[in-house]
């Protein structure tokens, strides 16, 4: 939970953390644009010797062209600080069947890369008996590559591993279908789902994450709630959701208690200032953060004081919504909370 009952101890989120683990789009940079503030904090963390690592879904860049393109925005980054989906794929096969063994790829040059560098046999035909079907996206994978994994498939001794299950991909034109979508094709051919699925939300990523960075305490930083959060939490590991990408006030107050940050950053700056502390009234039902006071009466959500924050605002909304135990639906919530700018 991001709240505190009564206490004056208001440490900053990076306190206590060894190394941060951030997501991309919509925290680091946003299309071809680093978000503001996003570089010199990120940064500013490597100058004080905390690590940094950048955790991505997308299966279709290698490592060092992640690194390119961040030290492109002026990030201070190696190849080695970027894990990717594709990378817990391959240590996930590597538990599953023994090295060595031919596994069919469906997906770019960056999958590719990383189960032939894992020891293992790539090949794209269901004709060279496959111990495992691996899928990742990429723009050009088509109709062929998807019954190619079908056809292994309806083997059931073959295994299946997908690097994530994003539904969308976020493109230049618009959103458009991820991994997900395919993997969800395939499913439908062969009438069973993936043996271990990687990427966030589910835990290899994060696990892979913290073994290569030796982490005991980390801190992710994401912009999602179902991917980000949610699986930062299935980790064990503490969480920020930054408000500079696809989940803002509205989405965070009516997050489920799977999907919860441990804070709520409007912007990258928010890592090293102190984090407020959340008081309650006795009955639990009035929260106060800052100067910004929310409270819950009957089914409404009462803003009783908006305070000079903005973001303490939503905190105080997320505080006193999380500490009811109400789900979001059973309440009337003032837009003035969720669109407060």
């Amino acid at each position: 939970m991001m709240f505190r009952r009564r206490t004056d101890v208001t440490p900053t989120p990076l306190d206590g953390v060894d190394a941060i683990f951030a997501d991309l789009d919509g925290v680091v940079y946003k299309g071809d644009s680093a978000i503001p503030h996003a570089v010199e904090s990120l940064n500013a963390a490597v100058d004080s010797g905390i690590r940094v690592g950048y955790i991505t879904n997308n299966a279709s860049r290698t490592d060092v062209v992640v690194a390119d393109h961040l030290s492109a925005l002026g990030l201070k980054v190696q190849p080695a600080d970027v894990v990717t989906s594709p990378q817990a794929a391959a240590s996930v096969l590597g538990t599953l069947i023994p090295a060595g063994s031919t596994v069919l790829v469906v997906g770019g040059a960056g999958l590719v890369h990383e189960v032939e560098r894992a020891g293992f046999v790539v090949t794209r035909s269901a004709e060279d008996s496959p111990a495992a079907v691996v899928q990742g996206f990429a723009p050009d994978v088509g109709w062929m590559h998807l019954a190619e994994a079908a056809f292994a498939l309806h083997d059931p001794s073959v295994l299946w591993v997908a690097t994530n299950t994003d539904w969308t991909i976020p493109v230049g034109r618009g959103i458009a279908p991820g991994n997900g979508t395919l993997v969800s094709a395939v499913h439908t051919a062969v009438g069973r789902l993936p043996t271990a699925v990687a990427g966030k939300p589910e835990i290899p990523i994060f696990e892979e994450a913290s073994r290569r960075f030796g982490a005991a305490t980390p801190l992710f930083l994401g912009d999602r709630l179902d991917t980000d959060i949610l699986g930062a939490n299935r980790a064990g590991m503490a969480s920020a959701l930054v408000l500079t990408g696809i989940d803002q006030a509205k989405q965070v107050l009516a997050a489920d208690a799977s999907s919860r940050p441990t804070y709520i950053l409007e912007d990258l700056r928010s890592l090293r200032e102190q984090y407020p502390a959340t008081s309650f009234t006795d009955d639990g039902a009035t929260a106060t953060v800052g100067r910004s006071v929310v409270s819950i009466r009957g089914d409404r959500v009462h803003v009783v004081q908006r305070g000079r924050s903005t973001i303490d605002l939503i905190r105080a909304g997320c505080a006193v919504i999380w500490n009811s135990g109400r789900a979001i639906y059973g309440l009337e919530v003032p837009e003035s909370l969720y669109a407060p700018r």
